[in-house]
């Protein structure tokens, strides 16, 4: 294939954007990488960073952003035929000098910027600053998004987004998902052990960051409805108002793992009944991690889950999560779920099957 460059916004040590990223890097091994910063250690060496990197500005993202569209315009000079970008903000405006400047811009979304296109989804928008600065990045991020020679979306759901903001139409290319280690049997420490033993037999689980957005009180008023003990496992900052609720709502019917480890998660997937994922997502990892363990899934009828998750057959689509009736109706849908075809379906969201299509992608448009 011929000479090409990968380009992602920064790169943090873990999150589902640097999944992708590592996953576009293993399928163009010889591309080079570019991103503002990298704060991963060696995870993606060798990846090149931006003048941002040698400032104060590094790492600082809220400091940083108004400076992005500029940095990204102004990339020195390299030769290539194509660029392959990984964007969720601004990462898409990226422009090399050099030969690089007219390569072939090829884009892969996970969003357009929230904070600037739904900021009703992205706390960063709500300020009064945010929405001054929104009224003149829009037309700018607009007339940017019209370089690529192709656009792919991590979902149905961004497809459409991408087309009410940025005007343009896109392929759907979804997001890789380790299934491979969630169907391999955890190996458990017996710290590990002990945690999970301690849990009840049947739940309802909630598994995210304990941060608002990710409305993890929506498996607590499932469990309840359901009259089904209720497991929470994360961590942040929100685990005390979680804690509250709980105390509230399903008194002494749920049980909380602090920051579990991969493999203890491994099993608590496949001890699970269901999982709930309400929150409103591009695409949404976990309930494909969740089916890939044989667990179905609950999933919120607004954002990309109800891509994943097949109402019916691996779980079951929410439309009201105060509707006591209709969590009911959901949990008694999903359990029905066959723990087979939960994880074949988690196999189409393989790794293997995102190289396959990626490839494929940048070699339609590159020849």
């Amino acid at each position: 294939m011929t000479n090409g460059i990968i380009v992602h916004e920064w790169l943090a040590r873990a999150g589902g954007s640097e999944n992708v990223f590592e996953a576009i890097a293993a399928a163009f091994p010889d591309a080079e990488r570019w991103c503002l910063w990298n704060e991963a250690g060696d995870r993606f060496a060798p990846v090149n960073e931006t003048l941002l990197a040698r400032t104060p500005f590094k790492g600082k993202k809220a400091l940083s952003l108004p400076l992005m569209p500029a940095i990204w315009r102004h990339l020195p000079a390299r030769s290539a035929d194509w660029m392959l970008v990984s964007s969720h903000l601004f990462a898409h405006h990226a422009r090399f000098a050099g030969e690089a400047r007219d390569a072939k811009k090829l884009v892969f979304a996970h969003t357009p910027a929230r904070y600037i296109w739904v900021p009703e989804l992205d706390g960063r928008g709500r300020n009064p600053f945010a929405r001054a600065a929104s009224a003149v990045l829009k037309p700018l991020d607009r007339k940017r998004a019209q370089e690529p020679v192709a656009i792919a979306a991590n979902s149905r759901f961004i497809q459409q987004r991408i087309a009410d903001t940025w005007e343009r139409d896109a392929e759907i290319i979804y997001p890789n998902v380790d299934v491979e280690r969630i169907l391999a049997e955890p190996s458990l420490t017996a710290e590990d052990e002990a945690r999970l033993e301690a849990l009840p037999e049947e739940f309802i689980l909630g598994f995210s960051r304990f941060v608002p957005y990710k409305r993890l009180e929506a498996a607590i008023d499932t469990g309840r409805a359901a009259g089904l003990p209720v497991v929470l496992a994360g961590g942040g900052e929100g685990e005390a108002a979680l804690r509250a609720y709980a105390a509230e709502r399903h008194p002494g019917r749920v049980s909380f793992v602090l920051n579990p480890s991969d493999e203890l998660l491994s099993a608590i997937l496949r001890r699970a009944s269901a999982l709930v994922f309400a929150p409103v997502e591009d695409f949404g990892i976990i309930p494909v991690e969740a089916m890939a363990a044989g667990t179905p899934v609950l999933a919120n009828a607004i954002g990309g889950a109800v891509e994943s998750v097949i109402d019916g057959k691996t779980g079951a689509h929410v439309h009201d999560w105060s509707d006591a009736t209709e969590l009911r109706a959901a949990v008694d849908r999903a359990i029905s779920a066959s723990p087979g075809a939960c994880r074949a379906r988690a196999q189409d969201f393989s790794s293997a099957v995102f190289d396959r299509k990626i490839r494929d992608f940048v070699a339609r448009h590159t020849s």
